[in-house]
């Protein structure tokens, strides 16, 4: 508990010591012989110790025009109850609505704390390493784009970098939710918000802090709140009204009933009646509703990103819980994106390093993905001043001389333009095929294996009740489909541009019901437009691009898109105890509201459809925190 908790804990235990000791007096008859004036004042000190905040925040409400909130119904019903001589009941309202604020904000408290964990990683400091070896403690704010910075043991890595000296384990565990240690080494990149284990390292920063992945998820998990569902949003609106509107009902029930009965018989009976309407005010009040919709949200917001998922917003974890049709870019997020050469087919007498040398030199400047992986497979040495005459042929590869010979490196239609027979290499991937003076001499395979984990994670969101999984990609028909198939997903679209990504995702949007999402999960710049127009976007964080964590609604921290389904369940759940709670909350107050408008029930049944309800609300939806 915190010092404003505590002090309240001490004001219900003071007042409700006060009270149990005049409440038995009253019931032994003690306070029979004492005036009511000396009685009252008796209860009135209980009273003030418990409710003298309720009657201050009232008051200044009322004087800036916000009159019907929760603050003034407890006010009302209270004194009413008051001043018709029903002391007890008076400050046992008050009293068990001041438990009920207790529990509500030690709950609220416990919702915060995983994303308050989060909110711990913002570094306070950054070592900023001089060109003469000196290290001044600055803010990072203050740090420049290629500057150095010296993270020593136990220490928060401030900003983005890449490591340029050292080795060490990283702790992700705030970021990703991942328990287990990353180890880096020089040249590897660092994201901020990490803690530094074991030795000193030094990282040359890639961006400003601002721009930092640390700067980018406390900005997205301070706007999370002001992104509300639909229900919460129906909540607000439901309390903006209702509050009037059964305050008027109180009023209209204190004193048309009995001036209807007095003038047919005689008798005006105001205390009885306004009795019954401190009873409607009292249950009338929209604590639950209130307190407990937003609650059970905010512990789904928590839940996830106690697993290293950022979600944006309520409204986010309200669609994706509706998610029925996912969408996957694939390099990146079903594939590793790291391409490798995996097959090499030469013929005609030429070794595996032969046929690599040549392949090697004709790629040697380009800066391809492929190019890479076949520089990174060859392990000699590269003499590019034997390479002349070299051209690329779009969308057909390479042609050059070395050593005054043609070298040929690209795809089937740069053979068959050329007129090369060739061997078809059946590998799935991207085939290189090379040809040397009119003579095709073998072939290089180079492919991009899935992550691990996403078949599971295919199997799980299938599990879960996902109907359409489909892949998007701008690769060639059998490397897609081959992909496709081994993932088991139910449609897969190739050879696209950015552009043509959009138009399926509307396309696949349009063929959804109404209550049907559409969820798309990428992690390239060139997935910003398709994120920003699914109904769900989820980036991958750690990998992922700039642009795409700023569109997307979702961000897997850890590129784990095994965590999907698990967010999905967390969704439903969420979701599943917000509407027990309405259904809960509105089902007894309309109970009792009617008992004691026929005056059934007495203030102990008020207090309970108010304050009972309430912690019973925000008990079920502690429920989302504690589910594993």
């Amino acid at each position: 508990m915190n010092k404003k908790q505590k002090k309240m804990l001490n004001r219900i235990i003071s007042s409700g010591i006060l009270f149990v000791i005049l409440f038995v007096l009253e019931k032994i008859n003690a306070l029979d012989k004492i005036n009511v004036f000396i009685v009252a004042l008796l209860f009135l000190v209980p009273y003030l110790i418990i409710g003298y905040d309720v009657i201050l925040r009232a008051f200044k409400n009322i004087k800036k025009g916000h009159v019907f909130d929760e603050n003034f119904l407890m006010m009302i019903a209270t004194f009413a109850a008051y001043f018709t001589g029903e002391f007890t009941e008076a400050v046992a309202v008050m009293l068990f609505y001041q438990v009920g604020e207790l529990f509500q904000s030690y709950a609220v408290g416990k919702s915060r704390e995983s994303i308050a964990q989060m909110m711990s990683i913002a570094p306070d400091f950054a070592n900023l390493e001089d060109d003469n070896g000196n290290i001044e403690e600055v803010d990072p704010e203050d740090v420049l784009v290629g500057q150095t910075i010296v993270v020593r043991p136990g220490e928060k890595i401030p900003i983005d970098g890449v490591v340029i000296y050292g080795e060490s384990f990283v702790d992700t565990k705030a970021l990703t939710g991942e328990s287990v240690p990353r180890k880096v080494r020089v040249s590897d990149e660092v994201i901020s918000g990490c803690v530094n284990g074991d030795s000193i390292l030094k990282i040359r920063t890639t961006k400003a802090y601002e721009d930092s992945t640390v700067s980018k998820i406390l900005e997205l998990v301070e706007n999370a709140s002001s992104k509300k569902s639909r229900m919460e949003n129906f909540i607000t609106r439901f309390a903006r009204y209702y509050t009037p509107v059964v305050t008027i009902g109180a009023v209209l029930l204190a004193l048309i009933p009995p001036i209807v009965i007095g003038i047919m018989t005689g008798d005006f009976e105001f205390i009885n009646w306004i009795h019954r309407a401190c009873i409607f005010l009292i249950v009338s009040c929209p604590c639950a509703l209130v307190i407990s919709v937003p609650l059970g949200f905010f512990g789904g917001i928590g839940a996830a990103s106690r697993i290293g998922v950022l979600v944006k917003g309520s409204n986010y974890l309200e669609a994706i819980a509706a998610m029925k049709t996912i969408v996957f870019d694939k390099t990146g997020t079903l594939t590793k994106g790291e391409f490798k050469v995996t097959d090499i087919r030469p013929i005609n007498g030429i070794t595996d390093k032969a046929l690599l040398r040549l392949a090697a030199h004709a790629e040697g400047l380009s800066t391809h993905p492929i190019a890479k992986s076949i520089l990174a497979r060859y392990e000699g040495d590269l003499d590019l001043t034997k390479v002349t005459d070299l051209e690329e042929v779009a969308g057909h590869g390479i042609v050059c001389k070395m050593d005054g010979k043609v070298l040929l490196v690209g795809n089937t239609k740069l053979m068959e333009e050329r007129n090369i027979a060739y061997t078809l290499n059946p590998t799935i991937g991207t085939i290189c095929y090379i040809g040397l003076d009119g003579e095709f001499i073998g072939s290089i395979a180079i492919t991009d294996s899935i992550k691990a984990g996403v078949k599971d994670a295919i199997a799980n969101l299938k599990k879960v009740g996902l109907k359409k999984l489909v892949m998007l990609t701008g690769d060639r028909k059998d490397v897609a489909m081959a992909v496709s198939k081994d993932l088991g997903l139910t449609d897969c679209r190739y050879e696209l541009l950015p552009t043509d990504k959009v138009s399926n995702v509307e396309e696949l949007i349009s063929e959804c019901s109404s209550k049907d999402k559409l969820g798309f999960v990428g992690d390239g710049i060139n997935d910003a437009p398709v994120l920003m127009r699914a109904d769900v976007g989820i980036a991958m964080g750690s990998l992922g691009s700039d642009a795409a964590i700023e569109a997307a609604d979702i961000v897997i921290m850890d590129d784990d898109i095994s965590k999907i389904p698990v967010v999905v369940r967390i969704a439903r759940y969420t979701l599943k105890i917000v509407k027990q709670n309405v259904v809960f909350a509105l089902g007894v107050k309309l109970i009792v509201l009617i008992l004691g408008a026929l005056g059934i029930a007495n203030m102990w049944e008020a207090v309970f459809a108010d304050v009972g309800v309430a912690i019973i609300a925000i008990l079920n939806s502690m429920r989302v925190l504690g589910k594993k």
